[in-house]
């Protein structure tokens, strides 16, 4: 057993509650405390983590660096997963490293060729990797004629904005007029082309939008473990197909990704994410931070979390391979507690102007300090992170 390590996630998402279940859970035994931020006070990964800061609202990102370097310190940090604001942390990896925290995040001249998904397409495209076609649209013009031109293809087209994640802002357009049709059932991704037009003539400023086809399940995101070296140590794909789930190491989908992760230095974990365009694997998406799903390699006995935070913290884990594919399983629902939250006290990485701000209006600033918090005083949550199931088959 090694000595005690102490991690950092700021301001991620629901699922990361596994993330920190598998550290916690790592082949070493070793002591892991983790410290968790985010803005919203019922987050799941409040409640999972043994220390927990809510967020100061309005930092710039320049402010929220200062609020991040200033929380390693306190916390005596070893390793931060920042999500929020990733490049500009990024960028101050040597700051973060004078006050003892390694960062387990690319390099920020990669995350950033990677934020804009255009940029990203013409990168990826000079090193051989498939993409599908894709129009860069800012009117309505622009969109209308790109439409046109996928749909005389046989192409359904869709559009995405070029700057965003998880698949916010993503539809699929159609010409059939609105009727109530589309008023039955759940609501759908599909949006009329008229009112897609309507909407951008009427809009102040003009879209940055990503208009491409629908592209074909099934889908697969290869998650990728690799090196300050350079060097990838581990490469899964999870493939998803309706409800089926389940994982491949087929070379069409794996050399791909190991050549992003490697010509754009997509250090420690990152998620690379392809679909079928007529019978070829083309990229549709790359993430330079941890998957949500990622702790579903679990069932192929991979400990990636842990794997990551060694190569964080200068140890080498080796190459990660999955001891089996395992069979193929379904995503389920489940609870999580939820954080008794004490009395807030102020927070004093509030930027002035903010404080100012608000004080104006009579409304007082305060954050919230989260500390440890025992199991009877949990409710059963109401926000419910995924968890793995297998399917019969």
């Amino acid at each position: 057993m090694g000595s005690r390590v102490r991690v950092w996630l700021n301001r991620t998402y629901a699922e990361n509650v596994f993330f920190m279940d598998q550290l916690r859970s790592n082949p070493h035994a070793r002591p892991v405390d983790i410290h968790a931020t985010h803005g919203d006070a019922d987050s799941p990964v409040l409640a999972a983590a043994d220390t927990a800061d809510l967020e100061p609202d309005g930092l710039s990102p320049a402010a929220y660096v200062e609020y991040a370097l200033d929380q390693c310190a306190k916390r005596s940090i070893d390793v931060f997963v920042p999500r929020l604001h990733q490049a500009v942390i990024a960028a101050h990896r040597e700051e973060f490293a004078a006050v003892g925290t390694a960062l387990l995040a690319p390099p920020a001249e990669s995350i950033e060729v990677f934020e804009d998904k255009v940029t990203a397409y013409e990168a990826v495209q000079a090193f051989g990797v498939p993409v599908p076609p894709w129009f860069r649209v800012r009117t309505a013009d622009e969109l209308v004629a790109a439409v046109d031109e996928l749909e005389a293809d046989g192409h359904r087209a869709c559009f995405k904005p070029a700057a965003g994640a998880g698949g916010v802002g993503f539809r699929v357009v159609t010409r059939a007029p609105f009727s109530l049709t589309h008023l039955s059932g759940f609501p759908s991704p599909y949006v009329q082309l008229d009112m897609v037009v309507d909407a951008v003539l009427a809009a102040e400023e003009p879209v940055d939008w990503l208009v491409m086809p629908r592209l074909e399940q099934p889908e697969v995101s290869v998650d990728c473990l690799t090196g300050p070296d350079g060097r990838v140590r581990m490469a899964v794909g999870r493939t998803k197909n309706g409800r089926r789930r389940g994982f491949t190491s087929h070379p069409s989908w794996i050399e791909p990704a190991r050549l992003i992760a490697e010509k754009f230095a997509l250090h420690y974990l990152t998620n690379i994410q392809f679909r079928m365009f007529g019978d070829e694997p083309v990229l549709m998406d790359v993430n330079t931070r941890p998957a949500g799903g990622l702790h579903q390699l679990a069932l192929c006995g991979v400990n990636a979390p842990w794997a990551a935070v060694q190569l964080a913290l200068g140890e080498d884990p080796g190459d990660v391979v999955p001891a089996l594919l395992g069979q193929d399983y379904t995503v389920v629902s489940g609870t999580r507690p939820l954080r008794a939250v004490s009395a807030p006290v102020p927070h004093p990485r509030v930027e002035a102007e903010v404080v100012a701000g608000v004080v104006a209006e009579g409304v007082e600033v305060r954050a919230l300090e989260l500390g440890p918090v025992d199991a009877p005083a949990c409710a059963p949550a109401v926000r419910k992170p995924s968890a793995d199931r297998p399917l019969a088959v």
